[in-house]
Order: C-alpha cells, then sequence, then structure tokens
C-alpha cells in the first residue's frame, strides 16, 4: 500500500474521490491483446502493515510471559489495520488539501497531531513541541469552587 524510507520520502498516491488505489491491483487488470497464452491470475493477498508474528514480538517485549488469544490478536489486528487505513487516508486528504500528487512525511504528522495529538518524533522539525494548556474558563473555576464547598461539608 505505502512504503517510506526515511523522513524524505514520498507515498505516490491517489487523492481524489477519497479512495486509492495501488498499482498492484491496476497490474493485476488485464488487457487481452497478443501477449498470447491463457496465464491464471492469482489473487494476491492484501497489504498487512502489522503481521501476526510482529504484534507477538511487541507483546514479548512488554512482558516476555503473555500470551494472547488467538481471537484478541485477531481483534487487535483489526484494529491497527482500520487505524493504519485511516491514517492513510487522512494524509491523502492533507496531501489533496495541498494539491499535491505525493503523500509526504509531512502531510502523515499533520493529521496525526491534529486528528489524534500524536506527535512522532525524529521525523521533521526537531523542535521541542510545547505542551499547550487548555484556558481554564470562569465556569469551570465556579463548578470546581462548588465542588470542594461540597467536599468540605463530609
Amino acid at each position: 500500500m505505502a512504503s517510506m524510507n526515511g523522513p524524505n520520502s514520498q507515498v505516490n498516491s491517489t487523492t481524489g474521490g477519497g479512495s486509492s488505489s495501488t498499482s498492484s491491483q491496476m497490474n493485476n487488470s488485464s488487457a487481452g491483446g497478443s501477449s498470447g497464452g491463457n496465464q491464471a491470475q492469482q489473487p494476491q493477498a492484501p497489504n498487512v502493515i502489522l503481521t501476526r508474528k510482529c504484534l507477538q514480538d511487541l507483546v514479548k517485549q512488554v512482558d516476555p510471559n503473555e500470551q494472547l488469544d488467538e481471537d484478541v490478536e485477531d481483534l487487535l489486528l483489526g484494529y491497527a489495520d482500520e487505524f493504519f487505513e485511516q491514517i492513510i487516508e487522512g494524509a491523502c486528504a492533507v496531501a489533496a488539501h495541498r494539491k499535491a500528487s505525493a503523500v509526504e512525511v509531512r502531510d502523515l504528522q499533520t493529521y496525526l497531531e491534529r486528528s489524534s495529538n500524536i506527535w512522532v518524533p525524529g521525523f521533521g522539525s526537531d523542535e521541542t513541541k510545547a505542551y499547550k494548556r487548555a484556558p481554564v474558563t470562569e465556569a469551570h473555576k465556579q463548578r470546581m469552587a462548588l465542588i470542594k464547598k461540597q467536599l468540605k461539608k463530609y
């Protein structure tokens, strides 16, 4: 689906219409013609980013004695696939908004930071992200004062 090698790499994508197609899907369509022969097309396995083995290795890093049930592995793999697909679609939308024909690392960063408040260190600028604390409203201060007053009674 998408491969990235290093912080300045680009990922080719289709940014129109909200869906993308991979080059392997386009190469599978047969045009007939003079290629001759009856070549049987083999169904291609879907592009998997997180495999069972990789998930098991991650679990072993956290707790060497932990063993996941097969149903739990399936559920986690499904969540991971949905998450990656959502990120890729969002990054494509950011690239389309920039009117670019390729998805760049900054598109992924922008989408992750804005949608999930996730910052991946090591890519892009090395500046330290300052934590932005939400301003406390007057209504919140009044509610907190009321709660503290109620707690003092007991």
